[in-house]
């Protein structure tokens, strides 16, 4: 896959004034799965063009209520008004369903209450396959995205993050083919996901959980240099963990998932040059943090 440079972000178009009052941020209270498709809706809503007022007399439903969905603000919504408010802001359904009911789950709402407001039959009534461009695009990139998420979840964890990560790709395609690099787009939405269901600490992502599935550690059989091995490792991915954002992803996909430049240039949407600056910045901070590895004259 050819990298190119990193265009500049074109300007946007202004967004026309809207009639009525201005649509309020999400609450502070609203959970990253709630977030993942919400904030599509949000998207979709405001590229629309319409009022709440005119959104409100479409469904049907009171513009006080609407409103407040798209604030997550209140009971957690049922299905039956979200698929409403879907159909009219044109978005697919069969993503956003399994989205609002993963979220549902989250929200402490049984099985019951799922399907007690969930008529199946509309759920399927729209075709449940992606655009050809989004199937291509997952093939293109799915393994991969699942070693980076690896390095930080259960295994679990990790599937349903990449699951959701295309899932809220398809609900915001249109955005991410109409954004200037595709792949940086959803290389960002992978990164909101994962990052949402990493443990942390002191604000940043730990790395622990992978430390002992690395190469290093499992061609290891002596537990004197095993523990010695394990020391080691951990020391290095907590200083990992520190690092800016970029270059976190970079040397985690160098370090942990052994890719080439070209590779993480082409998964990150970023140029070769950009991702052989960000290695060289985090190596140095690494060397400067990490103490040498002991020898044999060091043991007393």
């Amino acid at each position: 896959m050819t990298t190119p440079p990193e265009p500049p972000v074109p300007p946007g178009r202004p967004t026309p004034a809207r009639p009525g009052r201005k649509l309020g941020p999400v609450a502070d209270n609203v959970g990253s799965a709630h977030r993942a498709w919400l904030d599509p809706m949000r998207t979709a809503y405001l590229a629309s063009g319409l009022t709440l007022n005119e959104l409100s007399g479409r469904v049907r439903f009171a513009k006080s209520k609407i409103s407040e969905l798209l604030r997550g603000v209140g009971l957690y919504p049922r299905w039956e008004i979200v698929l409403l408010l879907a159909i009219e802001l044109g978005m697919p359904n069969w993503p956003l369903y399994r989205l609002w009911s993963q979220a549902a789950l989250e929200a402490h709402k049984s099985s019951d209450w799922i399907n007690g407001c969930t008529d199946r039959t509309t759920v399927t009534a729209t075709p449940a396959t992606p655009p050809l461009d989004h199937g291509a695009f997952r093939e293109l990139v799915e393994s991969d995205y699942a070693l980076y998420a690896q390095a930080f979840l259960d295994d679990d964890q990790c599937v349903t993050a990449v699951s959701d990560t295309f899932d809220r790709l398809w609900l915001t395609w249109n955005q991410a083919l109409a954004h200037h690099d595709t792949r940086r787009y959803a290389w960002n939405v992978l990164r909101t996901t994962v990052m949402a269901r990493t443990p942390h600490r002191d604000g940043r992502p730990e790395l622990g959980n992978a430390a002992f599935d690395t190469v290093a550690l499992q061609n290891l059989t002596d537990p004197a240099d095993y523990a010695n091995q394990l020391t080691e490792t951990l020391e290095l991915f907590t200083a990992i963990s520190r690092l800016p954002d970029r270059q976190l992803d970079v040397m985690v996909l160098r370090r942990l998932c052994g890719f080439t430049h070209e590779s993480v240039s082409a998964l990150l949407g970023a140029s070769l040059a950009t991702v052989r600056s960000d290695e060289r910045h985090a190596t140095r901070f690494l060397d400067s943090v990490i103490p040498p590895p002991r020898t044999e004259k060091d043991t007393p």
